[in-house]
């Protein structure tokens, strides 16, 4: 039984009241985080359905839009819905963040599609998504604050650490419901409709959260603080045009939630993406795995909460910060031999040099996916990170040169692809093609799948693979198949012009002909040490994020509490944490190695430990009332 104390010092139980402001509270923003994440997990299939039928230059505006909806836009919605939950109340406020959540949530899984209602269904998405991150960026500091004021001083870490559970819930929850719908359709269904059951289940969890909320009463801490006239009467001139109250939101900002935000993101979103994209494990089993490390881990944020009421908030969060920086890169590399162990052998074994004109290699900072790296040193150190291989530029080769990829006793020359023109294409399929032979000869991971060759280019085909030993004889005289002219065309097995006057084409699959993918083979993934690794990451999360509402609770008086505590965190989480990948992958490009950049979450914890350990003070028995 969960015990908090009289104003006497004697231990009581947790009131019916007090449990149920944290359930509503936590539940809301579980919802709220669950229907974040989904836009994300689901942005392939959101992608198809809305934007892939216009240009290419459309598509890179919507796509910078919804991804500054996503992370840039929650400061906004601090700033928005911390002054009204500051002037108007706690419960009103996150009534509202909530319902703006929920229903654009909901609409999004009914939203027809770019080939039903043309622009206006991207138009529509984007405005939706906007909402979403504004009323995320307003639900957090009402939550945390209102269970904040609601909770006795010397048990505030252990009340707000529910809070701190619900992003990894959120998280957990859309992976599990995901998983499930994924696993009772076909591919293609979930493809086609599938991906809208999440968001309209939604409206399920809106409605209960709702009328939960309805039931609760304001803030006592709020409400007496409006009884003796004591309110902000603008609250944001007030948070952060004093300097004695902007001072606390810089310390709160750089002296903590930017160090946490890199942490958290590291420990569960970076890792699913290095897991999933850099380790080339399935998707399916990554995402198993980090819910499995999520449920084995999130009780962490409830342990480490009820240790920060007996020994201090900073002191572990401190404490996090300070265990990822030291352990940060062997856990990384100790995640590659586990999950992909071919994979790390054959970096060790197999490391390809890039030598380029100088000025040729540029920093591949691309958060929003809209960038075009055209160069010839670009296009070679970008596939080469895609595909996790271990490589030195030499700026030797003289200006106006190719780039040159060395792969053993390989060499391969790049291009650039605005000189290519209309060859592009082609000069791009060689190069990949030449360079995936030479990692495979090396030992990387590589499988090459099936081929399906039309029969009148199956000669060409047959003379452009040599590596193969192909005949042409016996493929012809091995099982064919006729497709309709319309799929051939639309697979690019024959030109439009090819295809003049016929209804259909024979074609031939031709085994291990085809793409090269780079793979972590099943059988060779050491689940138990993955999710042990996971684990340990999800630990250092519960550390730095399990104490942190408390301590930005405590910080700041009454009357700015709510404006003032969620600006820091939405700008540390939206944009230290948010930004994070790409800085990653841009930083891993520059340098070729696939683990540089990690010390970006370093360097950010580091600069939070710092500043923290100097300048921020704990906040362990602040009496919220005097404030």
């Amino acid at each position: 039984m969960a015990m908090a104390t009289t104003a006497g010092g004697k231990s009581r139980s947790m009131s019916r009241e007090e449990k149920k402001v944290i359930f509503a509270s936590s539940l809301g923003t579980v919802f709220e985080w669950y229907d974040f994440y989904l836009y994300g997990s689901l942005a392939a299939f959101i992608g198809a359905t809305f934007f892939s039928s216009y240009p290419e230059a459309t598509r890179n505006i919507f796509a910078l839009l919804a991804f500054a909806a996503g992370f840039l836009v929650r400061p906004f919605g601090a700033l928005v819905f911390g002054r009204i939950g500051d002037l108007v109340g706690r419960k009103y406020t996150f009534l509202i963040t909530i319902l703006i959540m929920g229903m654009s949530t909901f609409l999004v899984g009914l939203l027809p599609g770019s080939a039903t209602w043309g622009i206006a269904a991207p138009v529509i998405l984007v405005a939706l998504r906007m909402l979403q991150g504004l009323a995320l960026g307003g639900e957090y500091g009402g939550a945390a604050t209102y269970v904040a004021e609601h909770a006795p001083d010397d048990r505030r870490g252990y009340y707000t650490s529910w809070i701190q559970t619900t992003a990894t819930l959120g998280l957990f929850l859309s992976l599990v419901v995901i998983l499930i719908i994924q696993n009772v359709m076909t591919k293609e269904d979930f493809a086609a409709w599938g991906w809208r059951i999440p968001f309209l289940l939604s409206f399920i969890l809106l409605g209960i959260s709702v009328w939960i909320r309805l039931s609760l009463s304001e803030s006592p801490t709020f409400l007496r603080m409006k009884e003796e006239g004591k309110g902000s009467k603008a609250p944001l001139s007030e948070a952060f045009g004093q300097w004695k109250n902007a001072k606390i939101a810089l310390l709160a900002l750089l002296g903590l939630t930017a160090g946490q935000a890199v942490v958290w993101y590291s420990g569960q979103f970076y890792a699913l993406f290095f897991l999933q994209n850099v380790l080339k494990v399935d998707a399916v089993s990554v995402n198993i795995m980090i819910a499995i490390a999520l449920a084995l881990g999130t009780g962490g944020f409830i342990l480490f909460g009820w240790l920060s009421d007996k020994i201090g908030r900073k002191p572990i969060i401190m404490a996090g910060l300070a265990l990822a920086i030291l352990t940060y890169f062997p856990l990384f590399k100790a995640l590659t031999w586990a999950a992909n162990p071919a994979l790390a052998t054959a970096q060790q074994n197999t490391r390809a040099t890039v030598t380029a004109a100088p000025g040729d290699c540029r920093f591949q900072f691309n958060p929003v996916g809209t960038a075009k790296f055209t160069t010839s040193c670009d296009i070679a150190t970008s596939f080469l990170t895609r595909n996790s291989v271990p490589y030195d530029v030499v700026a030797t080769a003289a200006p106006g040169t190719p780039a040159t990829v060395k792969i053993g006793d390989t060499t391969i020359e790049s291009y650039d692809s605005v000189a290519a023109g209309d060859q592009a294409a082609a000069k791009g399929a060689a190069f990949n093609k030449a360079v995936n032979i030479a990692l495979q000869a090396g030992g990387y991971p590589l499988v090459r799948g099936a081929a399906t060759v039309a029969d009148q280019k199956l000669d060409a085909f047959v003379a452009a693979n040599p590596e193969l030993s192909l005949d042409a004889a016996a493929i012809r005289g091995s099982e064919k198949k006729e497709i309709p002219i319309e799929k051939a065309i639309k697979d690019k097995l024959v030109t439009a012009e090819e295809a003049a006057g016929a209804t259909s084409i024979t074609a031939y699959s031709v085994p291990s002909a085809g793409a090269f993918t780079m793979v972590a083979a099943p059988d060779q993934v050491n689940w138990p040490m993955v999710i042990a690794i996971l684990l340990v990451l999800v630990i250092y999360v519960t550390m730095v994020y399990g104490p942190i509402a408390a301590i930005l609770v405590e910080m700041f008086p009454t009357r700015i509490r709510y404006t003032g505590m969620s600006l820091p965190y939405h700008i540390g989480n939206g944009w230290f944490g948010g930004l994070l990948p790409a800085t990653v992958f841009a930083m891993s490009a520059a340098k070729g190695d696939i683990y540089f950049g990690l010390w970006y979450p370093i360097a950010v914890a580091a600069m939070s430990l710092v500043i923290g350990l100097i300048f921020v003070r704990d906040t362990l028995g602040t009496d919220l009332h005097a404030k």
